[in-house]
């Protein structure tokens, strides 16, 4: 009786610490998770002709916002793109490259994964699949497209490009400035913000605000043109000591890495878009990513704060990657 009782006990700890945690971050933050307004238009498609600077090559916008072709701008900083990775598996499954880039640095949006291992990338996407990773703001149009391809995924494709954004280096991509003010921003159509276009500012409080160094060439899918992260001060150096202690649970080098570049098939953080970073926690604190490889955060993410969230993320993204 004993035994039952103390397990009742603990099993009922573990019910209120976890009810805690939720009520720290009650919903998805909107800087981490962007949702455009209903009705917001997609980006244009046109057969205006683009280009960019230090590329010879030119596309029209309908070509640039082509998801079953990418539209390289610069082929010769990447190894030539698997069939899978350029162009997808019409209908139902875009492009890896196109959403990803070619080099695989990614955007706030989605993920970067160029230099995370093979499987590690697999494995995500077939969980996905099997619904044991959602998103816990459905309505943010990435991920959502993500879960919908993911059900027509092969696992034969699935470790070409696996294999390919592994092979590839995560270069320097992200700016992090800390600061007491941020632009004033809006969620475009690919759900991301951007910049409002009269270059206003507002207070940026308990957040994080990643928009494009350029947008127009953000817009073209510039795979060399980075981001830039809005932190809060003195979020870097708390988020150094959060990561350090493993907010008081386990450091995150023991998994990922004295550099945080990764370790063991856990994949790097150092470096990567902070808003993505946010999204994982998130996530993962309320239960819409789970699996053996997720378990461990499970219980170094419970009793975090949004505060947290945002120190760590803003510490793991200025470290280089």
């Amino acid at each position: 009786m004993s035994f039952l009782r103390n397990t009742g006990l603990c099993v009922g700890a573990a019910v209120l610490a976890l009810s805690w945690a939720q009520a720290q971050v009650a919903s998805p933050p909107p800087f981490a998770f962007p949702v455009a307004p209903p009705g917001t238009p997609p980006p244009a498609t046109t057969d205006e002709v683009a280009h960019l600077p230090g590329s010879s090559a030119s596309f029209t916008l309908k070509q640039v916002r082509n998801g079953f072709d990418v539209a390289d701008w610069h082929p010769g900083d990447h190894p030539p793109m698997p069939d899978y990775v350029k162009h997808g598996a019409a209908p139902n499954v875009r492009a890896c490259g196109y959403c990803h880039l070619p080099n695989g640095q990614g955007r706030p949006e989605n993920a970067s994964i160029a230099g995370q291992p093979s499987d590690y990338i697999v494995e995500q996407v077939v969980a996905m699949r099997e619904g044991r990773r959602k998103s816990s703001e459905p309505r943010m149009g990435p991920p959502a497209a993500m879960l919908a391809l993911s059900a027509h995924t092969k696992d034969s494709d699935l470790k070409i490009a696996g294999d390919y954004f592994a092979s590839l280096t995560y270069k320097p991509w992200i700016r992090v400035v800390e600061s007491d003010t941020a632009p004033k921003t809006f969620v475009d159509g690919t759900s991301m913000l951007n910049p409002t276009p009269d270059g206003a500012t507002e207070k940026l409080g308990n957040r994080i605000i990643e928009i494009p160094e350029s947008v127009e060439r953000t817009e073209l899918r510039d795979p060399r043109s980075g981001f830039i992260a809005y932190v809060p001060k003195g979020s870097i150096a708390r988020g150094q000591k959060l990561v350090e202690s493993g907010a008081g649970t386990m450091p995150c080098a023991t998994c990922h890495g004295a550099d945080y570049k990764g370790a063991g098939g856990t994949p790097g953080l150092a470096g990567r878009s902070p808003s993505y970073l946010i999204r994982q926690m998130y996530d993962i604190q309320h239960g819409t990513r789970s699996g053996p490889k997720v378990e461990p955060m499970k219980f170094v993410v419970a009793k975090m704060k949004l505060s947290d969230m945002v120190a760590i993320a803003a510490y793991l993204s200025s470290r280089k990657p």
